[in-house]
C-alpha cells in the first residue's frame, strides 16, 4: 500500500508574484521590500538601467536594452510598449509559476504607460489572476501626461481581472498644508503599496478571519474597474468612524453605492469587540448595492491601541455606477487624524508622517 504525503498532495501555498512596471511602480514594489510584506516574489522591470540597480526586488528584468540603450523611454508610452514586446519572453518566464499577478505602475510616463498593458496580456494569456494598482498624476505633471495617463489605463483594462486606479490628485484633498513635491511621490507609493498589501494579506497573513485564494478571486475576477478606499478610527466609536471614513474617502471616484462587489480587510488592535467589526461591516455594506457580494477578513496588530484601520477594494461597477453627490462631505486621506465634529486640526507635515505611520502598519 502506496503511503499518501497529504503535504505532497496538497500544497495550500498560494503563490503571488509584484511586478513593478517603470519608475512609480518599481517605487511602489520598494516600499512594500522595506515593510516587509511577506510570502511574495518582487519583478521590477524597467528601461532605466539606473533605476533597475536600485531596485529591491529579487527579480529585475531590463527591457528595451538595445531601444534605449538603458537611459528610459524618454516619456514616450510607444517605447515603453516596444521595449517590453522586446524582451516578452523573459518577463512570461520570471511570471511562471504564479497563482495571482498584482502589477504596480504610475501612468502617464513611458515605461509604466507603454509596458504595464504588455505585461498584463503576457499574464492574462498564462491565465492568471491578475490585478493591476496603478496611479494617475498629480495635477502639477502636466496635461499630457495626464492624457497619456488616460490612454494607457483604458489599454491596461483590456488584459487584467481588476483594475484599480488611485487618483494622485485626490491624495491631497483635505490637506489645508500641501506637502512638498516629494512628500506627495511618497504618499503616492504608500497608496500603491498599500492597495496591493490589502488584497495579499487577506490570503498570506494569518488573521482571526482568514480568507483563502479562491474567495479573493472571487471577488477580483473578470471585475473590471475597482477603486480602493482607506478608513481610520480610534476610541468609543471607531468602528463608526473609521466606515464612514471610508465611504467618503477622497479615493473613490464613484461612490461604493454603485459596487456589487467588496473585499474588506479590517485591521485592528486586540481590544476591539465583536460589535465593532459588525457595525463597521454593516455600515460599508448598506451602502453599496442591495445585490453586493461581500468578503472580509480581520487581524490584530500588536502595535495598534483601541484603533480600527479599514482598506476596502469597491468592484463590479455597470454603467450605472453612480458618483459620489457634489455636496457629500469628502473626508480627506488624513484618516488617523479625524477628530471629532466641530474639533478639526489643521493639516501639516507632521500630519502627513502620521498618514505615512498609518498606512505602513
Amino acid at each position: 500500500m502506496t503511503d499518501f504525503n497529504f503535504e505532497e498532495a496538497f500544497d495550500p501555498q498560494v503563490s503571488i508574484k509584484v511586478i513593478g512596471v517603470g519608475g512609480g511602480g518599481g517605487n511602489a514594489l520598494n516600499c512594500m521590500v522595506s515593510a516587509g510584506v511577506k510570502d511574495i516574489e518582487y519583478i521590477s522591470v524597467n528601461t532605466d538601467a539606473k533605476a533597475l540597480n536600485r531596485s529591491k526586488a529579487t527579480t529585475k528584468i531590463q527591457i528595451g536594452a538595445k531601444l534605449t540603450k538603458g537611459r528610459g523611454a524618454g516619456n514616450r508610452p510607444e517605447v515603453g510598449e516596444r521595449s517590453a514586446e522586446e524582451n516578452r519572453d523573459e518577463i512570461e518566464a520570471a511570471l511562471k509559476g504564479a497563482d495571482m499577478v498584482f502589477i504596480t505602475a504610475g501612468m502617464g510616463g513611458g515605461t509604466g504607460t507603454g509596458a504595464a498593458p504588455v505585461v498584463a496580456e503576457i499574464a492574462q494569456e498564462m491565465g492568471l489572476l491578475t490585478v493591476a494598482v496603478v496611479t494617475k498624476p498629480f495635477a502639477f505633471e502636466r496635461e499630457q501626461k495626464m492624457i497619456q495617463a488616460e490612454r494607457g489605463i483604458e489599454e491596461l483594462k483590456k488584459y487584467v481581472d481588476s483594475l484599480i486606479v488611485i487618483p494622485n490628485e485626490r491624495l491631497l484633498d483635505g490637506l489645508e498644508k500641501q506637502p512638498t513635491m516629494m512628500e506627495s511621490f511618497r504618499l503616492a507609493d504608500d497608496i500603491l503599496k498599500t492597495g496591493v498589501q490589502s488584497i495579499s494579506d487577506l490570503i498570506t497573513e494569518d488573521g482571526y478571519i482568514n480568507l483563502d485564494f479562491a474567495d479573493v478571486s472571487t471577488i477580483m475576477k473578470g471585475a473590471g474597474y475597482a477603486h480602493m478606499a482607506i478608513g481610520h478610527g480610534s476610541g468609543k466609536d471607531k468602528a463608526a468612524e473609521a466606515a464612514k471614513a471610508v465611504i467618503s474617502s477622497p479615493l473613490l471616484e464613484t461612490s461604493i453605492s454603485g459596487a456589487r462587489r467588496l473585499l474588506i480587510n479590517i485591521t485592528m488592535s486586540e481590544d476591539i469587540m465583536a460589535s465593532d467589526v459588525d457595525t463597521a461591516t454593516k455600515m460599508i455594506t448598506d451602502t453599496a448595492s442591495d445585490d453586493v457580494e461581500f468578503i472580509f477578513g480581520t487581524a490584530f496588530k500588536e502595535d495598534m491601541n483601541d484603533e480600527m484601520l479599514i482598506t476596502v477594494i469597491a468592484a463590479g461597477y455597470g454603467d450605472e455606477a453612480k458618483t459620489a453627490p457634489e455636496d457629500e462631505e469628502v473626508i480627506p486621506i488624513d484618516n488617523p487624524l479625524i477628530d471629532n465634529p466641530g474639533n478639526k486640526k489643521e493639516a501639516s507635515e507632521d500630519d502627513l508622517d502620521e498618514i505615512l505611520r498609518m498606512l505602513e502598519k
